[in-house]
């Protein structure tokens, strides 16, 4: 660090001080906690760890960060998998972890009001009596806000969408301090720019998220999950593809390859049928969550799946879906001390087989030990390649492994994430999928973020 930068962030800090005191924190084991993810790239240390608690500081930070040009990382659960979070150029990480408020809920409208730091079991705990629930399940409990940021989505997509699709409005920090509105709490708008949908999925590089009117859903009456195990990728995946196409209102429907299977198997004491493996749930009435079961395991039928069994217990379904979410570390348990190396992906239903075929086929040819499990139900399928992190011969052939089928992707119509985000793993396949429209990205960076504070070295500034 340059004399120059380091007084510079010397200065901010003590202006930084001035606002929150004890809770600008520049002890080693808080940088250290927030100096990467859960990917696979090095940690980089934060200058300081700030946690603001209201909007009001987070304007103030911003501001007093702008005048020292010091970078501004936000950060919720920690739980990104791309490298989002991480002050690859130093600087200030800010933590919406003491803005966990949840503002309003307004039952009548189907909306609620929250800080960036609520998270969304708090949030849907809040909405028990309401008979409402918010639906977006990433699978880690991450922050309403981060989930915005990286435009989450996760097992429930095909039913319900992504975040982009159940955000109605937001107020944000702009990297000078102001603060500004976007959206209304209307069901639809037909004014002025998409601001909403600009931040949303920006991953920090824009300005620092401060509330979010959420859209929220009915509680189902009926929920059921059913399992069901097919002799190869192919079978389970055409599976899916004809319960889409018969317009069956699937929740969640998931594959999980014989490696993965095993994996939790282990991790999570199941006795599922080692074998490709699809993971269905349905919401509705009694009646029809009843119908649509009974199609699927037709449709199943047809394509030899075996073992087809459904239930309405809550605390089976409970277990399953637990399983599944903890897919990623029961990956890692396969391997102690082996690390993830992560791919997510997202292709037009009609390439969803062939590209798990060829990525499952890839993975059988490499000496690394791999799975695929997916989102299926809307073309989502993501990659776990287990590495030694002290072999370099391991990190290449992941990245080989990934490249491969990300440009396998790109070639049919698809994109490099599905719902991880670009962080910093993806931003050499930008302008691959983006074209042109990456210089685009770049003058709205520079447009709204002139001195490059926010999140720099991600999105808008590479790629």
């Amino acid at each position: 660090m340059s004399t120059t930068t380091t007084r510079t962030t010397e200065q901010a800090l003590e202006g930084l001080k001035t606002i929150l005191a004890d809770r600008l924190v520049t002890s080693q084991s808080v940088r250290e906690h927030h100096s990467r993810d859960l990917s696979r790239f090095p940690a980089v240390l934060p200058d300081a760890v700030a946690f603001p608690q209201n909007e009001e500081e987070v304007a103030s930070i911003v501001r007093v960060c702008a005048e020292n040009l010091v970078p501004i990382i936000p950060v919720g659960a920690v739980s990104s998998l791309d490298g989002h979070i991480i002050p690859v150029k130093g600087g200030v990480t800010v933590s919406t972890r003491d803005m966990n408020r949840i503002i309003e809920i307004r039952p009548e409208d189907m909306l609620a009001v929250v800080e960036p730091g609520v998270t969304r079991k708090q949030l849907n705990t809040a909405l028990r009596a309401t008979g409402l629930m918010f639906p977006i399940d990433p699978g880690a409990d991450a922050t309403i806000g981060g989930m915005a940021s990286t435009r989450g989505s996760g097992t429930t997509a095909v039913r319900y969408g992504t975040m982009r699709e159940n955000i109605l409005a937001l107020r944000v920090v702009t990297p000078d301090g102001t603060v500004i509105h976007t959206g209304s709490r209307a069901k639809k708008s037909a004014t002025g720019y998409d601001l909403t949908h600009l931040y949303v999925g920006s991953e920090g590089t824009l300005g620092f998220i401060t509330e979010l009117t959420v859209r929220l859903h009915p509680i189902p009456e009926m929920v059921s999950s059913a399992i069901c195990a097919f002799p190869d990728v192919q079978s389970a995946v055409e599976t899916v593809i004809e319960c889409v196409q018969y317009g069956i209102p699937v929740a969640r429907v998931e594959f999980l390859d014989k490696v993965a299977i095993g994996g939790v198997n282990a991790y999570s004491k199941l006795d599922l049928q080692v074998a490709p493996t699809l993971f269905f749930e349905f919401h509705g009435t009694p009646a029809w969550v009843a119908e649509q079961s009974q199609i699927a395991e037709e449709i199943s039928a047809n394509h030899n799946g075996t073992g087809f069994k459904w239930s309405t217990d809550a605390d089976e379904r409970t277990k399953l879906w637990q399983a599944r979410h903890d897919a990623l570390w029961a990956a890692r348990a396969l391997k102690p001390g082996c690390e993830v190396y992560g791919g997510d992906i997202c292709v037009p239903i009609s390439r969803l087989a062939e590209s798990i075929v060829a990525a499952s086929e890839d993975i059988a040819a490499s000496f690394l030990t791999g799975q695929v499990i997916g989102h299926v139900g809307d073309g989502n399928f993501h990659t776990a390649y287990l590495i030694d992190p002290e072999k370099p011969e391991d990190y290449a052939e992941a990245e080989r492994l990934a490249d491969r089928m990300l440009e396998r992707a790109l070639a049919v119509g698809g994109t490099a994430s599905g719902e991880h985000g670009i962080g910093i793993g993806k931003l050499k396949f930008m302008r691959k999928e983006h074209g042109d429209a990456v210089d685009v990205m770049k003058r709205i960076k520079q447009a709204l973020d002139p001195l490059g504070i926010m999140n720099p070295g991600k999105m808008g500034q590479e790629g």
